[in-house]
């Protein structure tokens, strides 16, 4: 009988990645306490992240992927002495899927997770010249190659389903032990309140969904109000009326910039690609009692229960109106940020799937 050892093919180092954190990465410790062994494989290095999704660099992106293809290949020609193999939204990073094949006709059980809509073209602009290399239809073959699929929501899985029938659903989740709001930040009396947008430099477009909302709450309340941007990088088009104040995104203190905001928002546009994302920001903010603004699209209306645990907005003047409650009702602010809290306790904690999540495990 093989050992309970357990390798997870994911793109980037520990720690990196936000889906890579709150898919899987928080998970590992509970498998460990289970009686698995991990061996954690990120495909690119840091090295390899300061070159490979700036514009042009075309050789040091050559040079990355036959890189990374080897280091996958060595890996993988080893792959029996796995007793499952965890793949966090593909093996390689081009539109093979030859690694995948591989795996399989090794006889060892594949797990395939993800949490986007990750079949349809959503290339990084530094790699947009690139995404006909990609082939994103290559997740349908996953899909039939895996012995198991894990995705976010059933957007999601009905997708996954035409393809397997061992398809699981679940959400990305919150550690809510670290997840703690360091509430002497927001309950002191403060001049302003604090609007707040955490993401990666890939969402920072969906910010822009609000830039005329946000110009005419700056002009309604002036200095009562303040914007709070924390990403990896600063938004480079954003309206200079608005005064954003940037924070760059870092591990050991996201808890304390994540606790200065008093409300959270998560605009979207509504297409085929946001109706597979998994409401992340929303509930990061839900978890740290934030009162929470979210689009309707997708799994955000399963999330939000509008007026309940936090708000939806449409339009313009949906916006406009949620967030000018917000500011002006401490009271409110208060109580949908505690149900905010309780909702991802009940229904997207680390606790509530730990079990049915290890559980996959077992071939």
């Amino acid at each position: 009988m093989k050992p309970n050892r357990i390798l997870y093919l994911v793109p980037h180092r520990y720690d990196r990645s936000p889906g890579q954190r709150f898919r899987c990465e928080h998970f590992i410790p509970h498998l460990k306490e289970a009686g698995y062994q991990i061996t954690y494989s990120n495909a690119l290095s840091e090295w390899d992240d300061h070159y490979f999704y700036k514009r042009g660099k075309y050789f040091i992106k050559l040079f990355i992927a036959l890189k990374v293809f080897f280091k996958r290949l060595f890996l993988i020609l080893r792959v029996r002495k796995y007793s499952v193999v965890f793949i966090y939204r593909e093996a390689y990073m081009l539109g093979t899927i030859i690694l995948e094949r591989l795996v399989k006709f090794l006889k060892v059980p594949v797990i395939f997770d993800f949490d986007d809509s990750i079949w349809l073209n959503d290339t990084s602009q530094g790699n947009a010249n690139l995404q006909w290399m990609k082939r994103p239809a290559k997740t349908a073959d996953i899909c039939k190659l895996a012995d198991r699929v894990i995705v976010g929501n059933e957007y999601l899985a009905d997708y996954a389903k035409q393809y397997n029938k061992n398809v699981f659903t679940i959400p990305t989740t919150i550690d809510i032990n670290y997840h703690q709001a360091q509430e002497t930040l927001r309950n002191i009396d403060k001049k302003h309140i604090t609007v707040g947008w955490t993401g990666s430099n890939s969402t920072l477009k969906y910010l822009r969904v609000l830039e005329n909302v946000l110009i005419t709450l700056k002009e309604k309340y002036g200095d009562k109000i303040r914007y709070m941007i924390i990403a990896d990088i600063p938004p480079t088009t954003a309206n200079p009326k608005l005064l954003l104040e940037f924070f760059k995104w870092d591990k050991e203190h996201e808890i304390a910039q994540l606790s200065e905001i008093d409300i959270g928002i998560m605009p979207l546009s509504d297409d085929k690609w946001t109706r597979g994302k998994c409401g992340f920001k929303g509930l990061q903010y839900m978890s740290l009692s934030i009162p929470t603004v979210m689009s309707p699209v997708g799994v955000n209306t399963t999330i939000i229960q509008h007026g309940e645990n936090g708000l939806l907005a449409s339009t313009e003047q949906e916006w406009t109106d949620c967030i000018s409650l917000l500011i002006e009702n401490k009271q409110i602010r208060t109580q949908l940020g505690s149900k905010g809290r309780k909702t991802v306790e009940k229904y997207y904690s680390v606790e509530t799937y730990k079990k049915e999540y290890i559980s996959l495990f077992k071939f």
